[in-house]
């Protein structure tokens, strides 16, 4: 085959250090533009982006020349750099260390975003914590609850 295709969608899911409620309403909408042109910048060509005060989910297409890691790197180190011009009281702004990433297939991307883009409906009566063990035992994922919530 002379041509690479790929068509590759995750669902990136990653909190603030400690949850601390660091995107409040002022700033979400900013932040959560930012995070998505930043992807946008990684040859993504479609993202969704949602989350409430201590987290964020992301919703994008992978492009092909890109690994997971690098892609949370830079969305993480650019974002964060971002936090910290929008006030003093960003000053001591962190993501948390770790994420998980999931894929999505095509025929269930309707579903992922209608889940990315109601966040805040959703944690009204689910905690990031159940969101997040929920995922992980979805996708089979092994984890230790001592190294999940930094």
């Amino acid at each position: 085959m002379p041509q690479s295709l790929t068509k590759l969608y995750a669902h990136l899911v990653f909190s603030t250090k400690n949850r601390h409620p660091f995107l409040d309403v002022q700033i979400r909408p900013r932040v959560h533009a930012y995070l998505a042109t930043t992807v946008r910048s990684l040859d993504s060509s479609y993202v969704v982006v949602g989350g409430v005060a201590d987290h964020v989910h992301i919703l994008f297409e992978m492009g092909k020349m890109r690994t997971p890691v690098e892609i949370v790197e830079q969305v993480k180190r650019e974002s964060s750099k971002f936090m910290k011009t929008l006030g003093p009281q960003y000053g001591q702004f962190y993501w948390q260390r770790g994420y998980a990433m999931f894929s999505v297939s095509p025929t269930h991307l309707g579903d992922a975003e209608t889940y990315v883009r109601n966040q805040e409906e959703h944690h009204r009566t689910k905690t990031f914590q159940e969101e997040f063990r929920e995922f992980l035992n979805r996708y089979n994922m092994e984890f230790d609850e001592r190294y999940v919530w930094d």
